[in-house]
């Protein structure tokens, strides 16, 4: 298998996850600056033209980061990021949806739709008028889940998961593209600075 990659916080979710799983796999990268992966030969592969995209040894695609990890953690032995039982299981995909919708999300398209619409606005439905809000949204999400961690260490409980990989990949990039870190957000400060201290944080 081998992993379509490219720049940006979507592929950084996986490397980080594979890089904290220990897997390894090779990486083919695709020029999304560039539009690469909108052109007809990537489209064969992706029909939706997303990257990362995960291709088996078959020719099957996995795309979507989360069914990404997922596969990756159930095929690879080791220690799983997702959960040994099925409890811990279902805290780590109810804290990673929760962190798509209410914050990964309204960042991502905060950013496509300002900064970025220079380069998404002929690619996708991009709504200028929505940028301010979306950002706002996930600054509200994001003090929804300081008070969270006043509680507990990571974002799903007492051990790193999916939900904290995801989180962290975008809040580094939404540091880049004129979403900061709140500063008053003191316990999702410490939080951060621990995952980032984290080996994987590098991939």
């Amino acid at each position: 298998m081998k992993l379509i990659n490219s720049v940006g916080p979507n592929p950084h979710v996986v490397r980080m996850f594979m890089a904290e799983r220990g897997i390894s796999v090779p990486l083919e990268d695709i020029d999304i600056l560039k539009g690469k992966n909108r052109e007809a030969e990537y489209l064969k592969t992706n029909p939706a033209g997303q990257s990362p995209c995960l291709v088996l040894d078959d020719g099957a695609i996995i795309a979507e980061i989360t069914a990404i990890c997922e596969y990756l953690d159930e095929k690879f032995p080791g220690s799983s990021l997702i959960g040994a039982t099925p409890e811990e299981r279902a805290q780590t995909r109810r804290w990673t949806r929760w962190v798509d919708l209410n914050i990964v999300e309204p960042l991502a398209n905060g950013f496509r739709y300002s900064e970025g619409l220079p380069m998404f606005q002929s690619r996708m439905r991009c709504l200028p008028e929505a940028a301010p809000g979306l950002k706002a949204k996930a600054q509200d999400g994001l003090a929804f889940l300081d008070a969270q961690l006043a509680t507990r260490t990571f974002v799903a409980g007492e051990k790193f998961t999916l939900a904290d990989v995801l989180l962290f990949c975008f809040l580094t990039f939404g540091g880049a593209v004129g979403q900061p870190l709140n500063p008053e957000l003191k316990n999702i400060g410490r939080w951060y600075a621990a995952a980032g201290a984290r080996a994987s944080a590098k991939a």
